[in-house]
C-alpha cells in the first residue's frame, strides 16, 4: 500500500512499493537524474516527444521543479521520482497529470525508467502504489494510459497492473517529432468489497 507523508517540506509527498520509493523531486536529484537520462536516452526517445535542446541543463530542472511545485500546489498533477530500495538509486519517474475534477474525477498517468534499470520489475512495483495513491489518497475515480502499439513492454506492464484496453486513437500524441497511433487504457476505483485483492493497488511480486 502506499504511504502518504506530509511531515516536513524536506520529505514531501513520498510512496511506498515494493522495494521502490516514490518521492517528488528535488533540486538535489539533478545530478542523477540528468545521468540516467543522458544515458538513456537512445533507449527513450522513440517512446517520448523530443527533448528541448537545453533538456539536461540545470536551468531546465530548475523551471522543471519549479513547474512541478505549481501543479502539485493547484492539484493538477503529481510527479515522482522512483528509488530503489536497495541502493538508493534513482530508477527512472511517474507522473499523474492532467488531474480533472468535477464530473470527471480523473488523470492520466505517464512513466519512465532508466535503460539501466529496465526489465527489473521496478516500474511494476512503483506503478500500483501510484495507482493507490490516486484512488486512496487524492479520491480520483478514473486513470488512463496510452502507448504506442509496438511498445509492448509498457502495454505488459498496463494489463498487469490492473488496467483494461479500451481502444486505439489515431495519430494520438506527438512522439519524437511524429503524430502517433496510441492504445488506450483505463482503470477505475475499485469498489468497497475489491478493495482488499484489486490487482489495481498491489504492489505487483
Amino acid at each position: 500500500m502506499a504511504l502518504l507523508d506530509w511531515i516536513t517540506p524536506e520529505s514531501g509527498l513520498c510512496l511506498d512499493g515494493k522495494g521502490v520509493r516514490l518521492r517528488v523531486p528535488r533540486w538535489r536529484d539533478y545530478a542523477a537524474w540528468s545521468r540516467l537520462r543522458l544515458q538513456s536516452r537512445e533507449f527513450l526517445q522513440p517512446w517520448e516527444p523530443i527533448w528541448p535542446e537545453d533538456d539536461l541543463l540545470r536551468s531546465a530542472f530548475r523551471r522543471r521543479l519549479a513547474a512541478y511545485s505549481r501543479e502539485i500546489d493547484a492539484g493538477g498533477a503529481y510527479p515522482f521520482f522512483i528509488f530503489r530500495h536497495a541502493d538508493n538509486a534513482l530508477v527512472g519517474g511517474v507522473t499523474l497529470s492532467n488531474v480533472r475534477r468535477g464530473v470527471a474525477q480523473m488523470a492520466t498517468v505517464g512513466y519512465w525508467v532508466g535503460e539501466p534499470f529496465a526489465g527489473q520489475g521496478l516500474m511494476s512495483a512503483a506503478l500500483p502504489a501510484v495507482l493507490d495513491f490516486a484512488f486512496g489518497d487524492i479520491g480520483l475515480h478514473r486513470v488512463e494510459a496510452s502507448c504506442v502499439p509496438e511498445n509492448q513492454p509498457s502495454r505488459r506492464l498496463l494489463l498487469k497492473s490492473g488496467f483494461r484496453e479500451e481502444g486505439m486513437a489515431p495519430t494520438y500524441l506527438k512522439i519524437n517529432g511524429n503524430w502517433r497511433d496510441h492504445l488506450l487504457f483505463g482503470m477505475t476505483a475499485p469498489g468497497p468489497s475489491a478493495q482488499t485483492d484489486s490487482p489495481s493497488v498491489s504492489a505487483a511480486p
